[in-house]
């Protein structure tokens, strides 16, 4: 029997249709078909035919190896083994050239010339005058222009707006003014409950607050504050680090 024909009937005999073998196998129908007519021209060359007798023979429970080696004597024989040497064996053979050590005096040469290029492409576009000849006019200083106070772009003064504050008082109504010599923490309220500021003044930023009978103020550094109350410079409240309570009314300041 050939091998088309052995294989069919094992296939028969397994009660496998060739649909279910090819779903098996992955093999395709029509060229299971093929080879159970023993026509191994679709395989693509005897080495995929063998694969695909090796692979239907274990499914329809026939030995592999010996419906391999019997589709061998079928057509020319088991072939040749082939030597690894004579796979890879290149026609042309391929020169590796050896490492060297740079060579110094070559890249010495190559950045003097370079250096000696640079140098006479500077001294042809630097003109007929030397560099160091060369000096900047001087320029008379000009003060920019005094902003007008009247104009659209006048900033107001702090330190004026301040001022203007401190010296405008109506009847019983306190300015109070507190410049901070230093960074510290400041709390102010009207007499009467109504808060006014609490937070850290950094230092030279000047605050000015109204109140109408006083205002009670917690200094977190006694030291840290220069004071006006209704334009009368106060001084500091107290010694550094300390911290105070005073209240200021129309009056002299009283502690808290």
């Amino acid at each position: 029997m050939s091998i088309g024909s052995d294989l069919a009937e094992a296939r028969r005999a397994a009660g496998l249709t060739v649909g279910q073998l090819s779903a098996r196998t992955r093999v395709r129908e029509a060229l299971i078909h093929a080879i159970e007519r023993d026509d191994f021209s679709q395989c693509g060359g005897d080495f995929y035919a063998r694969g695909h007798i090796r692979n239907i023979s274990k499914v329809v429970g026939l030995d592999p190896e010996t419906m391999v080696h019997k589709y061998d004597e079928s057509h020319g024989g088991v072939p040749l083994p082939v030597r690894a040497a004579s796979v890879f064996q290149a026609d042309t053979p391929i020169k590796i050239r050896e490492s060297r050590s740079p060579n110094w005096t070559t890249a010495m040469a190559v950045a003097l010339a370079i250096v000696v290029v640079f140098g006479v492409v500077k001294m042809m576009g630097g003109g007929d005058t030397p560099t160091a000849d060369v000096r900047p006019a001087s320029v008379p200083a000009v003060p920019p222009p005094a902003a007008s106070p009247t104009g659209p772009a006048a900033t107001p003064n702090p330190s004026r707006r301040a001022a203007s504050l401190a010296t405008g008082k109506r009847g019983d109504l306190v300015v109070f003014q507190v410049k901070a010599k230093r960074s510290s923490w400041l709390d102010v309220t009207e007499t009467g409950g109504r808060k006014l500021f609490s937070g850290m003044l950094e230092a030279g930023k000047t605050s000015v607050w109204k109140a109408k009978k006083g205002v009670k103020v917690t200094f977190g550094d006694g030291g840290a504050f220069l004071l006006q109350v209704n334009g009368k410079n106060l001084g500091t409240p107290g010694p550094s680090g300390q911290v105070l309570n005073r209240s200021y009314g129309a009056s002299a300041p009283q502690p808290g």
